[in-house]
């Protein structure tokens, strides 16, 4: 998570949404079986758990998505747009994005397709889509939305520390893509447990993400945190923290 992405934890954001509907407009459920589709089709999933196998999908998708890609795709996104647009417009510029850079589609073509759907709106007129209904296709998302795509793995590295262990989390740079949390870096924290299984990010990140590795339940005090104006008194924090992001105090 960076810059404009990175907001948990942090004081002064009012207002807060509380819309209750996980889709306010009718399209925001196409955004979403977009990305569902994309994912149950990406072709990291012959190696993944469980095991689906690829090659008896007719998809003429080939590429690599996750959620990593999702979010990282979001975060791209000008900071001005970013605080602008919809939860699921976000969802729509960051596919949107890949779907160029893959060579699916170029820029020319996504503008004449939107302002054919725009005029289509405008007219009040119903835009026609493409067909679709691939059974092994269908066979395959509905088995992956089942199913998923687990990042737990057996444990391939000795966890550096133990239950007890003060630790201290790093500071990485806001310009890179990261699963931290902005406000625990630098802060210590205890470890409180040590998960059995090593997980992964399914891609590598430049703060060190990618291969299985450990991962700590830690303890902060929330003193450490926010001011003490905000939180109960003696309350504490928990948060999962990938080892690369955790060194010695």
């Amino acid at each position: 998570m960076k810059l404009q992405h990175n907001l948990g934890g942090l004081e002064g954001l009012d207002p807060v949404n509380t819309e209750p509907r996980v889709f306010v407009e009718e399209w925001e459920q196409r955004i979403f079986g977009i990305h569902t589709a994309m994912m149950a089709l990406s072709n990291h999933l012959d190696g993944s758990l469980p095991d689906y196998d690829m090659s008896q999908v007719p998809s003429t998708f080939e590429s690599f998505w996750t959620w990593a890609h999702l979010r990282q795709g979001a975060e791209n996104i000008h900071p001005f747009d970013y605080f602008r647009l919809r939860y699921y417009e976000k969802w729509l510029g960051g596919i949107s994005g890949f779907f160029i850079e893959e060579g699916y589609i170029t820029e020319e073509e996504l503008d004449a397709r939107a302002a054919l759907i725009l005029k289509d709106m405008a007219d009040e007129k119903p835009t026609e889509l493409p067909a679709g209904g691939d059974p092994l296709i269908d066979t395959q998302v509905e088995k992956y939305l089942r199913e998923g795509d687990s990042p737990k793995r057996a444990a391939s590295t000795a966890p550096r520390f133990s239950v007890g262990d003060r630790v201290r989390i790093k500071t990485i740079s806001a310009g890179v893509h990261s699963r931290l949390p902005g406000n625990l870096q630098g802060r210590v924290a205890e470890v409180m447990e040590v998960y059995e299984e090593s997980y992964t990010y399914f891609y590598s990140t430049a703060d060190g993400l990618g291969t299985p590795m450990p991962v700590y339940n830690l303890a902060f005090k929330a003193e450490d945190l926010w001011d003490e104006s905000l939180i109960e008194p003696g309350s504490v924090y928990y948060n999962d923290i990938f080892e690369a992001y955790i060194e010695a105090a």
